[in-house]
């Protein structure tokens, strides 16, 4: 019997038996190099190693896809003719649920083997017969205690200190001991009612330099949620911050910040914990701030289909000044916009598709020093055509209809990135009352110099490129033009003549990456006073010297520290 023969006269339950198992096999291989990467990071900042830091978590990063390759090239040989059957998936998902049953990483283990289904089949919206739409049984209800660990007692810095100690990150009293006062004094502001103990989870969360630990006080009122951060610098570890309050957590675990690394499981009892200390952060977002960013996209999907289906909003325009590069659209009480690439590009523009794509690998994969906003791709979202407004199903099938095309009564976007949304900054100092546009453009010369800082240029300055969160910081979510600090050629702009003065023309050359900061407030657009304030505040930016001091400070390898708090947080030093 030929292979051939084999593949179309295989029951189908068999070829399941053998192939499912093979996914499992892979996804537990995938946790396991997930989870050695993860534990690295306690080495390398006690080693004070950022470089390898930063390298660990782009090798994470990556690791999601590679593991998906090897299994889809095993998957093939395996299933042959019978690969695209969907008698012969349904019957493997109904093995690999039963083979992955078990896991305290249940969810994860559904994600991978739909990231499998999906690169097989590229299927249009959702097929619930072959990928887990909803999870294949009902979570139990976290008890959080494999999380977490409790310290009773109603001293606050003995109890802080303990945590501390327990972290396995100092063995210096000044940091258990000394530091702790403070510390203890800061937080008990914000406590109301009586101290009971404290919370804390059990392993730091590591992401760049910083080390935290992450909890809430226990009080016979209300919790306070906290995070005590940590440094390694030149006098050994340090107790550097002290966070407080939703909005303080809210800003560290940022959908504009990079992955933490966090040693501590299972998963869904880590996110429902951190859950209650952020109620209104996405559980999607909390998925991808510990890693597991593709089941943070299975999060959002499935929240994107419940807001439909208890909603009859419409997709439509956002305000804010329409692309030239995307066409976005959202909802008006759904708190994300979807970005699909236009067909055609003005002929000032001078990207191309691959290019935009992968600038967005870029952000993805580099430190985003919640200045960047962290965009998710989907592929083959489908909606129903009534959910759409005219004007905007017109402009999509006009302006981008490479990516997307009406199916019968369904609009299929073939390629799209998901971002949250944010106040554009252009509405936001046109429409804002001027002590709050003043802070805004304020912090948006605070983002450029942050992202420098992470060798990032957005490239394209207009502020109708950055955003306003709901915390005041601006970020940046425009990334036609961006690219890495050091490939952009920062210059003076040559002195003209008066030959010069006199051509209409431009009289000197000027390639794509060249960058003239003595020229930035003439196109930033800002009315007068503001930009006085961006120049008053920031004068450095249009300084020739920053701009190329920060590249060679970058080449030279040197890890800028940029920090997840205020300066206000940070406890003073003896």
């Amino acid at each position: 019997m030929t292979v051939a023969d084999r593949d179309t006269a295989t029951p189908a339950s068999r070829l399941a038996n053998e192939a499912a198992p093979a996914v499992a096999e892979a996804f537990e291989a995938h946790q396991q190099a997930f989870a050695a990467i993860t534990r690295r990071a306690r080495d390398r900042f006690l080693a004070a190693d950022w470089t390898g830091a930063v390298d660990d978590a782009g090798e994470r990063l990556d690791l999601y896809g590679h593991s998906i390759d090897g299994i889809e090239e095993l998957i093939r040989r395996t299933l042959g003719q019978r690969v695209r059957d969907e008698l012969v998936w349904a019957a493997m998902k109904a093995v690999y649920s039963a083979n992955v049953v078990g896991r305290p990483d249940r969810e994860i283990a559904e994600t991978f083997f739909n990231s499998v289904t999906r690169r097989i089949f590229a299927t249009a919206g959702v097929n619930a017969e072959i990928e887990f739409v909803e999870t294949d049984f009902e979570m139990p209800s976290p008890s959080h205690r494999s999380v977490f660990r409790t310290y009773m007692g109603d001293d606050l810095a003995a109890l802080l200190g303990a945590a501390v100690s327990d972290s396995g990150l100092v063995d210096d009293d000044s940091v258990t001991g000394g530091a702790m006062g403070p510390a203890a004094e800061r937080l008990g502001r914000n406590v109301t009612g009586a101290v009971r103990g404290v919370e804390i989870v059990g392993r730091p969360f590591f992401r760049r330099k910083g080390a935290y630990l992450v909890g809430r006080i226990v009080t016979d009122r209300e919790p306070v949620p906290f995070a005590l951060a940590l440094l390694n610098d030149a006098g050994g570890v340090v107790l550097d911050a002290v966070l407080h309050g939703e909005d303080d957590l809210s800003i560290l675990f940022s959908f504009t910040r990079s992955h933490f690394h966090v040693d501590v499981g299972p998963p869904h009892e880590l996110v429902a914990f951190l859950k209650e200390l952020m109620p209104r952060k996405p559980v999607a977002e909390l998925y991808i701030a510990i890693g597991y960013h593709k089941h943070g996209k299975t999060e959002l999907h499935r929240d994107l289909l419940a807001y439909l289906g208890s909603s009859d909003e419409r997709f439509d325009f956002p305000p804010g000044t329409p692309g030239l590069v995307m066409v976005v659209f959202g909802m008006p009480g759904y708190d994300v916009v979807f970005k699909v690439i236009r067909d055609e590009f003005p002929a000032m523009k001078t990207v191309t598709r691959e290019g935009i794509r992968r600038n967005y690998r870029l952000v993805f994969r580099h430190d985003r020093a919640g200045r960047l906003v962290e965009a998710q791709e989907f592929e083959h979202l489908k909606f129903a055509r009534d959910r759409f407004t005219p004007a905007l199903l017109d402009e999509l099938l006009r302006s981008a209809g490479r990516n997307v095309e009406v199916v019968r009564d369904d609009v299929v976007v073939h390629h799209a990135y998901v971002e949250r949304r944010v106040d554009p900054l252009d509405v936001v100092v046109r429409r804002d009352a001027p002590a709050e546009a003043r802070r805004a453009v304020a912090d948006f010369g605070r983002s450029i110099k942050d992202m420098a800082a992470t060798n990032i240029f957005p490239g394209d300055l207009l502020p109708k490129n950055f955003g306003l969160t709901r915390n005041g910081r601006v970020v940046c979510y425009d990334y036609d033009e961006l690219g890495l600090l050091t490939e952009f050629s920062f210059r003076n702009l040559p002195e003209a003549t008066a030959e010069d003065d006199a051509s209409d023309e431009v009289w000197f050359g000027a390639g794509p990456r060249d960058v003239f900061p003595e020229e930035f407030s003439n196109f930033l657009g800002l009315p007068g006073d503001l930009r006085r304030r961006l120049e008053e505040g920031h004068p450095e930016l249009y300084d020739l010297g920053f701009w190329t001091q920060m590249q060679d400070r970058i080449r030279g390898g040197e890890i800028v520290d940029i920090f997840p708090y205020d300066a206000s947080r940070r406890l003073p030093r003896a």
